[in-house]
């Protein structure tokens, strides 16, 4: 009677064992095997154990090609969850057939696997029972993850009110859960002893400001707190700050931003307007798209909101300097444009109100749209139209873990009614529903791939800019890795268009993510490689790096809040020489709306524990040895570029990390 070996690895997090009873069933290309529990001497299904059965048949099954895991009831014991890893196994001939699971069995259920081996449908095409399996797969998962209409003009999202309506695999663990929770309790509690929170007062001075978060101080909050005020930072920023996807070429002077050579004479020298456009060396900051956006009430007061044009030019010393500031889209006797030769704290005002401009285009567009709910949608899509056995599931299924969650929570507990939109900016959320609706309406493919979108704003030259430096070397890493895998499992151009689930995944993404806006370049099919290459490097990079990037230096330049407010308590200046220290502490935020948004900033800037770096992969859902060679190059190429930067990042005044692969995540996880 043939003996197969059977070896079952748990998941080793908290929780992920069972006291359930697991049999399993082995499916064979010539028999199926009869169900057997697995059980032995001592406690079976222990986390991070991997425990070994044999597996007798009454006939030799062949090649198996599908496993079933049944957990059923034990005895008296509960129900409970069971994390499975994978299961392999051992031929009596000595082949090993490997299962990938790495997924949560809730309740009571059977669970079928398929082996390992990455297989496109035309792969299974003469395979009824595996095709059969494919969409049996797909069906289940697309009722366990429906869409919902979140608001007008939205992407869609996952159909959860809140986190316990997810699935448990795409819930936080046990352990970053409670990571997160006391993060969140210790930032508020930290605020509470202070007195802030209800705190419904403004600033007095600005060394008030710096009593916050006093532990919580970084190596770049301390260089912001003493250099805010300087030109020559708040030029930095565009290229290196959480947004710096805005600033582009200036090829001739905006006609409503009547800039004249007496306005700028003072911060070009002996040159003109005229010679510094040739030249390359004017940029501009546009915030055209916070026009009509409506305002909200703090404290029972109203809170202001401007769209400002912002100059910069690129000086002689290779720093990005601002020279003219108008706090309207319109010209006019009540909006003067603002410049450096102006009283210091004229020009002080003129550019915090540009940097609260920032705040709410970076926060609204660049962050929740671009990084958290696209992403989501290619993780529905994902999750929707790609099983298990897809290569391209494989690929990108490490790239959506916890995206739904913590976007779910998001909509819980950040842009809710009564959330922090509502209780520290100048939007409030209504204001912020609609900021993200213009937002889908200009968004577009070319920004969203960064060559391109470096290109077609033309600053693919700027002198300084890490973002760019960093990002490019990354984006050509995961485009080489992505190539590799594409080129192993698509054999012509034909393959991809022929693929029914791939242009299922696509068609999903340019319907419920870009809401089938041909002018988003967006494609809605693939016709080719290189086509596929492309859009899969973008998901992956806009999901680790790009999200990195926009996220994960939210407190650092936010901390001290006159450099990034998320609201402003009177209009727009209209007149200059009437700016003070003192008249713009009155004009920043109040003591409780101040500290809801960085208590806020203080958590979602690091992430809570069970870090998953990218190239990163403990779960091996591809088993053959071209993608794992693959993974391998993808690590090593990343551990160069790691090296690269903290090498560079030793003679900067500003350590710029966000893109260092070792602190990017995988994935849209905080």
């Amino acid at each position: 009677m043939p003996t197969y070996k059977v070896s079952v690895a748990t998941g080793d997090m908290i929780l992920a064992g069972s006291y359930s009873t697991i049999s399993i069933t082995l499916v064979g290309e010539r028999a199926e095997s009869a169900k057997q529990r697995l059980d032995k001497l001592g406690k079976d299904f222990v986390p991070g154990a991997v425990d070994e059965y044999d597996v007798p048949c009454e006939k030799d099954l062949g090649p198996i090609v599908l496993i079933r895991l049944h957990k059923e009831p034990y005895l008296f014991f509960p129900k409970d969850n069971w994390f499975c890893s994978y299961v392999s196994v051992k031929t009596p001939v000595g082949e090993t057939y490997h299962f990938p699971s790495y997924q949560w069995l809730e309740g009571y259920c059977t669970l079928t696997l398929r082996e390992g081996t990455a297989k496109t449908v035309q792969d299974d095409v003469g395979n009824p029972a595996m095709l059969d399996h494919r969409m049996k797969e797909l069906a289940k998962r697309q009722e366990s993850y429906g869409w919902k209409k979140y608001a007008p003009g939205w992407p869609r999202c996952i159909d959860a009110h809140t986190i316990d309506d997810l699935h448990s695999n795409s819930k936080y663990t046990l352990s970053k859960t409670a990571v997160f929770a006391v993060r969140t309790l210790k930032s508020e509690i930290e605020l509470r002893l202070k007195g802030f929170s209800d705190l419904v007062e403004s600033w007095e001075s600005l060394d008030d400001l710096r009593k916050i978060f006093w532990f919580h101080k970084t190596p770049v909050t301390e260089y912001v707190m003493d250099h805010w005020m300087d030109d020559d930072f708040f030029g930095y920023q565009f290229l290196n700050g959480v947004n710096p996807v805005l600033l582009r070429k200036c090829t001739e002077i905006p006609p409503n931003l009547p800039v004249t050579e007496e306005m700028v004479a003072g911060s070009l020298g002996k040159s003109t307007l005229e010679e510094e456009l040739k030249k390359g060396n004017l940029f501009i900051a546009d915030y055209k798209i916070l026009e009509d956006i409506p305002t909200t009430k703090l404290n029972g007061k109203h809170q202001y909101l401007a769209a400002p044009i912002c100059l910069l030019y690129l000086n002689s010393e290779q720093q990005m300097m601002p020279i003219a500031i108008q706090l309207s889209q319109t010209h006019s006797m009540e909006s003067p444009i603002f410049l450096p030769t102006d009283r210091k704290w004229d020009w002080t005002l003129a550019k915090v109100w540009v940097r609260m401009a920032n705040f709410h285009v970076h926060e609204v567009i660049t962050h929740l749209l671009e990084a958290h709910f696209h992403c989501e949608v290619y993780a529905m899509a994902t999750l929707r139209q790609l099983p298990m056995c897809h290569p391209i599931y494989k690929l990108l299924i490490p790239h959506t873990r916890y995206t739904l969650h913590i976007n779910t929570l998001a909509r819980t507990n950040l842009i809710q009614p009564g959330g922090v939109f509502d209780k520290a900016t100048a939007t409030g959320r209504d204001g912020m529903l609609k900021l993200l609706a213009k937002g889908v309406e200009v968004s577009n493919y070319t920004s969203l791939c960064l060559p391109d979108d470096l290109e077609e704003r033309g600053v693919s030259s700027l002198p300084n800019f890490y973002y760019r430096d960093d990002g490019l070397k990354i984006w050509a890493a995961i485009g080489k890795f992505v190539s590799g895998i594409v080129e192993f499992y698509y054999k012509s151009d034909g393959a991809v268009k022929s693929d029914p689930e791939l242009q299922a995944w696509i068609h999903e993404i340019f319907t419920e993510a870009f809401l089938s806006r041909a002018s988003s370049g967006v494609p809605s099919t693939f016709e080719s490689k290189a086509q596929l290459i492309k859009f899969l490097t973008m998901v992956i990079f806009n999901c680790s790096a790009r999200h990195s990037a926009v996220n994960s230096g939210q407190f650092d330049f936010a901390a001290w809040m006159p450099n990034t407010p998320a609201t402003l308590r009177q209009p727009p200046p209209t007149v200059k020489g009437t700016a003070s220290l003192k008249s713009i502490l009155e004009v920043f935020p109040e003591v409780n709306s101040t500290c809801a948004l960085l208590s806020l900033l203080s958590i979602v800037s690091y992430e809570p524990g069970d870090l998953r770096p990218l190239g990163h992969y403990p779960e091996e859902h591809f088993t053959e040895e071209m993608p794992k060679n693959l993974i391998s190059d993808f690590q090593k190429r990343l551990a160069v570029i790691s090296e690269e930067i903290e090498e560079r990042n030793q003679g900067l005044p500003i350590a710029y990390h966000y893109l260092n692969p070792s602190l990017v995540q995988n994935s849209v996880s905080i």
